[in-house]
């Protein structure tokens, strides 16, 4: 029988575990913090990060990664981005021979500009055809309720992808398979940056035609830096492309366009830190996808303002002044 270990148990990785539980594949999580791994084992519940939520009684916790990972077909990674490669080597010793490892990370790592299975790739030391990512309009606070949504499981061996679907299907969690990792990747990790943008407009008041704007032109900086990058420009069209970045930049429940929401509301980057409970995974990435992006002369106007906001003090009103006085090009121009 197909096993899985899912290590983190933040709100995505608790979430993801019950899916596979659900699934009816045998699921471990590890998590570092021994009070949340006792309650989901002995409570079924997350109460941290997702409380009221019952949890499948198959579904099992501990802190030690050894006894997560045992026997486990796939290795579902849900840390934030940024902590990858340490943990990961951390976990190395422990990664079952032949183990698919599954990202379900949306970033860019900084000082590097990996994607994660590029990370994941050179850390543990696995072919390409070994590592697989999910990415989706998922957000957490829907799929706790199992209310219907889909994903899309790349890997660049399709047999592998398959493996993970069937592994991760429910009639309310539909999963798709591609090929292009590149694209995949891309599209839900720079989509938090936009969705940065398009909540300090939100916050600042502004109306649907700029959100509306924010989306079609990030989506447009996403599809050149991926087609400099080697992905299939369809996949942007995609579960992974069009329908994360919606997802992200629409909806309350995400937790980027909230962040941008409180900056553009006047807060300063402490408070709203102060205040922001989780990982939005955009505030760091837009620094490492604007390095990207330059490293292959790749232009990304709006990725560049919310760098400038994020992190260089750049007010909301400038940012907006900046993007919308830039001098009139083609709509498809570097494509």
């Amino acid at each position: 029988m197909t096993k899985a270990a899912v290590l983190g148990t933040g709100s995505w990785g608790t979430t993801f575990g019950m899916i596979l539980a659900e699934a009816g594949t045998p699921t471990t999580l590890w998590g570092r913090r021994a009070e949340i791994v006792h309650a989901i084992d002995r409570d079924h519940e997350n109460p941290d990060y997702l409380p009221g939520l019952r949890l499948p009684e198959t579904l099992r916790a501990t802190v030690d990664p050894a006894e997560a990972m045992a026997g486990a077909d796939f290795v579902v990674l849900a840390v934030p981005a940024q902590t990858l490669r340490a943990n990961l080597a951390a976990w190395k010793p422990f990664l079952p021979p032949g183990a698919v490892l599954v990202s379900l990370m949306k970033g860019v790592e900084l000082g590097t500009t990996k994607r994660m299975s590029e990370v994941i790739i050179e850390v543990a030391e696995v072919p390409p055809g070994q590592v697989a990512v999910l990415s989706g309009p998922n957000l957490v606070g829907e799929l706790a309720q199992r209310q219907p949504a889909a994903a899309v499981v790349a890997c660049s061996d399709p047999l592998v992808a398959e493996r993970f679907q069937e592994a991760c299907h429910l009639p309310w969690f539909r999963t798709y398979t591609n090929q292009d990792v590149v694209g995949v990747e891309l599209g839900g990790a720079v989509k938090n940056v936009i969705a940065l943008a398009v909540g300090v407009a939100a916050g600042m008041g502004l109306g649907d035609n700029l959100r509306a704007t924010l989306m079609t032109r990030g989506l447009a900086e996403i599809s050149r830096l991926g087609q400099v990058l080697g992905a299939d420009p369809h996949t942007f069209a995609g579960m992974a492309g069009m329908g994360d970045l919606i997802a992200t930049c629409t909806s309350p429940l995400s937790r980027n366009r909230t962040f941008g929401e409180n900056l553009g509301r006047g807060m300063t980057m402490a408070e709203v830190v102060a205040v922001t409970r989780q990982t939005a995974e955009g505030v760091k990435s837009c620094e490492s996808v604007l390095d990207l992006a330059t490293k292959h002369d790749v232009e990304m106007p709006i990725t560049e303002v919310v760098v400038g906001v994020v992190h260089d003090g750049m007010t909301p009103a400038e940012a907006a002044m900046l993007l919308m006085s830039r001098t009139p090009k083609p709509e498809r121009y570097g494509v």
